[in-house]
C-alpha cells in the first residue's frame, strides 16, 4: 500500500488469494484511500458473493482462473481506456479550477448568477449595480474563461463547483 504512492497510476490485476492480503481486502483499503485506479480480480475460488463484492469496490472486470489470455488483455485495455479517460477527466478539472481562479471575486459572483439562468438586469438587480457594469464583468469572464457563450460559462462553472 505504501509503495502505491511512488507508482504512476495503471491498471491494477488482484487476485483474491494472495498471501499477505486478500484482493478484495486490498481492493477495499485502496478505495478506502481514494486510489481509484481500474482493477481486474481474478480468482480460481470465485463465487458470486466475491464477484459482487469486487464490483461493488469498483473492480472493471472479474476473471476466472484459469484466465484466457485475451480475456485478460482485453481487460487490461478496458482498464487503460478507463484510466485515460479519467485522466483526461482529472485534467480539464484542474484546467478548469485554474481558469476560475483567475476571476476576481465580483467576477465569480456575476458568474455563479449567469449560471443560475439570471438575465444581465436580473444580476445587476441582485447586485446593485447597473446592467452595464454586469456586461462589463461579463465580458472580462468572457477573455477569461475563453468563451462568451452563457450555456459554455454555466458548464465551467458546474466543472468547477463539482472539482471543489
Amino acid at each position: 500500500l505504501q509503495a502505491l504512492a511512488n507508482l504512476k497510476p495503471g491498471c491494477l490485476i488482484l487476485d483474491i488469494r494472495m498471501p499477505a492480503i486478500s484482493g478484495l481486502k486490498l481492493q477495499e483499503k485502496l478505495t478506502e484511500r481514494d486510489v481509484n485506479w481500474p482493477t481486474v480480480v481474478i480468482s480460481g475460488h470465485g463465487d458470486i458473493e466475491a464477484c459482487r463484492k469486487a464490483f461493488r469496490n469498483g473492480a472493471i472486470d472479474f476473471l476466472s482462473k484459469p484466465v484466457d489470455e485475451q480475456d485478460l488483455i482485453d481487460a487490461i485495455q478496458k482498464g487503460q481506456a478507463a484510466l485515460a479517460s479519467a485522466t483526461a477527466r482529472d485534467a480539464e478539472r484542474r484546467e478548469t479550477l485554474a481558469l476560475m481562479t483567475g476571476l476576481t471575486p465580483r467576477e465569480r459572483e456575476v458568474l455563479s448568477l449567469v449560471a443560475r439562468g439570471f438575465a444581465t438586469r436580473d444580476i445587476a438587480a441582485a447586485l446593485q449595480v447597473s446592467p452595464r457594469t454586469v456586461e462589463s464583468h461579463r465580458a472580462a469572464i468572457g477573455a477569461k474563461l475563453g468563451t462568451t457563450s452563457p450555456a459554455e460559462m454555466t458548464r465551467l462553472w458546474i466543472e468547477a463547483e463539482a472539482a471543489q
